[in-house]
């Protein structure tokens, strides 16, 4: 049996983690999304920053920050997407899935204009109580043949500001960067 130790917080790039970690990282995102983790999702959240926590036990926490492009009114943003953001099941409600994202947002404040996310039903809670807020606009993706609107990402997807840029207007619509899988 492993000794406990206390949650340790690390943050590394997707370059400096070593094939071992990788594979750690993967079989934990699986696990805690029972299943519902597709290549495409594992490889949305790689090329970035990641934050985990672990102990003796194992990994107990992990997000990540990759770059993406947004253009709302003719602007094009460089953004900090957040994916891959997962608490152990047996972990939950101790404040694991704050101390990621408090990394996280660390990131996105000093190397982006903005952050956005797609937030699923049970991290919603999360995400608003650090105040990331519902975009009420619309949202759309530069597709294969122009711009697609995605009416069923329409409230799922959170923004939050930065010390010194302002958020664009929340109006209009927000146009993702194309990506294979969920777009979001």
């Amino acid at each position: 049996m492993t000794e406990p130790t206390e949650p340790t917080l690390h943050t590394a790039h997707t370059c400096l983690l070593t094939p071992a970690a990788l594979d750690e990282i993967r079989t934990f995102l699986d696990t805690a999304f029972e299943g519902d983790f597709s290549d495409d999702d594992w490889d949305h959240g790689l090329g970035g920053i990641h934050a985990y926590v672990r102990d003796g036990s194992g990994l107990l926490a992990h997000g990540s920050v990759v770059q993406r492009r947004v253009i709302h009114e003719g602007r094009s943003y460089r953004i900090g997407y957040v994916e891959a953001v997962a608490v152990r099941a047996d972990r939950r409600r101790e404040g694991l899935g704050g101390r990621v994202m408090a990394t996280l947002e660390q990131v996105v404040d000093g190397a982006y204009a903005f952050g956005a996310l797609s937030a699923s039903t049970a991290g919603a809670a999360l995400y608003a109580g650090r105040g990331w807020l519902v975009w009420p606009g619309r949202i759309a993706v530069l597709g294969r043949y122009g711009v697609e609107r995605l009416p069923d990402e329409e409230g799922s997807i959170r923004i939050r500001g930065v010390a010194g840029p302002v958020l664009p207007p929340a109006s209009g619509t927000l146009i993702f960067d194309w990506r294979d899988g969920d777009v979001l």
